[in-house]
């Protein structure tokens, strides 16, 4: 199985339509980049969320880089389930994140159900045309999983420590059926068999274009 090197990793963007995407489909990733390479600097950028919604956000952002040497967390406040119809609006914020020069970009994959998580996948493609982009996948009733490409294995104890920021940071979601423990933890373990991964958990992405 090839093995990527992030040995020369420097600077990750992270971006996320909705104010848990980032933290359900990379956050296991985030947590063992961050114990690896701690000297990292991360871009964190959240594109729609009310006031509740954005302080929860800005908490479990702040949760999940606290091993960050440099961090910088942006909540903007879009229309949620509009994106499409916004994308002029937008656009402007990707372009201001070119000066940040992403080694890594972490974002939605392009056959997400959801139109704004499609949006944003556009939106980072159609930015960053020449960059290591990897497409983060979240569960949901539409049932829209595939077969990634890239696998990244994580310890159970970063699995455990993703759950828990999940559980505390988002209150506002638990209520939901399928925000809970078992969900998150369950597809984890799934990618994780699928890699053969010897902690058991991966966190798995889609890849279109790597050089190596």
């Amino acid at each position: 199985m090839l093995q990527i090197d992030t040995s020369n990793l420097q600077r990750v963007l992270c971006l996320g339509a909705h104010c848990d995407d980032i933290e359900i489909g990379a956050g296991a990733t985030i947590l063992r980049l961050l114990r690896q390479r701690p000297e990292l600097e991360v871009t964190w950028v959240v594109f729609s969320g009310n006031e509740i919604r954005r302080a929860e956000a800005k908490h479990a952002a702040e949760s999940f880089l606290g091993g960050c040497a440099k961090r910088a967390i942006t909540l903007h406040a879009f229309r949620d389930a509009y994106f499409p119809s916004q994308i002029e609006v937008i656009k402007p914020e990707f372009e201001k994140l070119k000066s940040f020069q992403p080694q890594l970009i972490l974002t939605h994959t392009s056959k997400d159900s959801h139109q704004d998580h499609r949006t944003v996948n556009e939106l980072t493609w159609n930015t960053f045309r020449s960059h290591t982009i990897l497409e983060y996948e979240i569960t949901k009733f539409e049932g829209d999983l595939g077969r990634p490409q890239v696998y990244a294995q994580v310890e159970k104890e970063l699995v455990d420590q993703k759950i828990k920021f999940l559980m505390d940071c988002f209150p506002t979601q638990t209520a939901r059926q399928w925000y809970d423990e078992e969900t998150f933890r369950g597809l984890m373990r799934i990618r994780g068999i699928e890699c053969n991964s010897p902690t058991k958990y991966a966190e798995a992405f889609y890849c279109r274009k790597m050089l190596i």
